[in-house]
């Protein structure tokens, strides 16, 4: 089994979102544990019947700059086999195919994709307004999906989206796999082990001058949440647990920018953001996320010295190193008297485009993954609700929740 995984069980949907009245946590997760090994024999059981003994087939949809992260990764994995690629710009497809010797058919739409050579589980990498309309017609064409951030662009089509699966014993998940690091992994070790003391505060931010090759990161339903906040929030709420409540501030702080594919384009959403979350036992954390920020770094996290992840305790603080998409390290800071040590800087092969590779293994090697659907979902309807509390100056309250803790 990868080490990048635990075997054990995550979020079910099969267990109604929210607080329930009555419901012990430990009854909450038996039932999510039973539930989600359940959901994982069925999906398993199509697998099988599909592939008879073959490689899992991957179609990837979405043959821009990010499937070269994604294509070699796959490619590493003994268990996947790349079969199909599709794009709107066909060349890209052809391009792709030919740059990796994949052999794979290429497709010019998902819907002659869905019907020409067959595949068992798509990898959605297109931009990412159109995320929930692909993921459905992939799910009611029998495939299991993982989709890149967001997997849909509101809760509700987002948990549309998981019914859906689970009504044809299909898996869905949805990026990031920051919660697979074991950085991350180390980070909740320490804090179930009390290392920390009592928890109080954290802090995460990620952000860059923004990127120039598309324009769909500023359009409507685009934007530094989804892009870049989702990284931080989904570490945060791994590591601390669902959020109850948000209050948020977004802004538009350039209101035009030029971009490659459009020329000069109008900033609809926003590329400032700040969250406030608030989790069980009166912790509260923090993200800051935008395209306005000047790092020398970045998108290159290889020379990164500085924490982007903070976590407090009234008896000690972690540190996260580098971006929690490319952790350097840890530093864990329990004396006054001695120095923090930087720990777990082995990242044991961890790479953020690791998540379509490591569900279709576990589909292949029966297991389950840390990474989970309701985990992803959180974080969307956080997202939302952030939206909704710039817009109407409130507290907005949460219902989603996901097996805690994750390690």
């Amino acid at each position: 089994m990868p080490t990048y995984f635990r075997a054990e069980v995550s979020g079910s949907p099969e267990i109604e979102d929210g607080r329930q009245e009555g419901v012990s946590r430990a009854d909450f997760l038996r039932r999510t544990a039973m539930a989600g090994a359940a959901l994982l024999a069925a999906s398993l059981e199509s697998v099988a019947a599909e592939a008879d003994g073959r490689k899992l087939r991957i179609g990837i949809i979405g043959c821009g700059s990010v499937s070269n992260r994604y294509i070699p990764h796959l490619q590493g994995s003994s268990s996947l086999e790349i079969v199909s690629l599709c794009d709107l710009k066909p060349e890209r497809a052809r391009a792709q195919n030919e740059r990796y010797g994949l052999q794979a058919a290429t497709y010019p739409d998902i819907d002659s994709m869905l019907a020409g050579v067959p595949f068992d589980l798509m990898v959605t990498l297109a931009d990412m307004q159109v995320h929930g309309d692909l993921n459905e017609k992939a799910l009611r064409a029998g495939r299991h999906v993982w989709s890149e951030k967001p997997m849909a662009n509101t809760y509700a089509e987002g948990r549309a989206l998981l019914d859906l699966a689970t009504s044809r014993k299909l898996r869905l998940w949805g990026a990031p796999a920051v919660v697979t690091s074991p950085q991350f992994a180390f980070m909740s070790r320490c804090i179930q082990e009390g290392r920390l003391g009592k928890l109080a505060s954290a802090h995460g931010q990620y952000g860059h001058a923004g990127p120039t090759w598309s324009a769909f990161f500023y359009e409507k339903l685009g934007g530094s949440l989804p892009d870049l906040g989702v990284y931080n929030l989904a570490t945060l709420t791994g590591l601390l647990g669902p959020a109850r409540s948000v209050m948020a501030m977004t802004s538009i702080v350039r209101e035009a920018r030029t971009v490659d594919d459009k020329g000069e384009i109008k900033v609809e959403a926003e590329d400032n953001a700040h969250v406030l979350m608030e989790h069980d036992g009166g912790v509260i954390s923090h993200v800051m996320c935008g395209f306005n920020y000047f790092d020398p770094h970045g998108h290159d996290a290889s020379a990164q010295t500085l924490h982007s992840i903070q976590i407090y305790g009234d008896q000690g603080n972690l540190r996260l190193i580098g971006y929690d998409w490319e952790p350097r390290g840890v530093f864990l800071d329990t004396s006054a008297k001695e120095p923090a040590v930087l720990q777990q800087e082995n990242s044991q092969g961890y790479q953020w485009q690791e998540g379509a590779t490591r569900v279709g293994e576990a589909l292949v090697h029966q297991f389950e993954p840390r990474v989970a659907v309701d985990h992803s979902l959180h974080v969307l309807e956080i997202i939302e609700a952030a939206r909704a509390s710039q817009e109407t100056g409130k507290r907005i309250a949460l219902q989603s929740r996901f097996r805690w803790p994750m390690v």
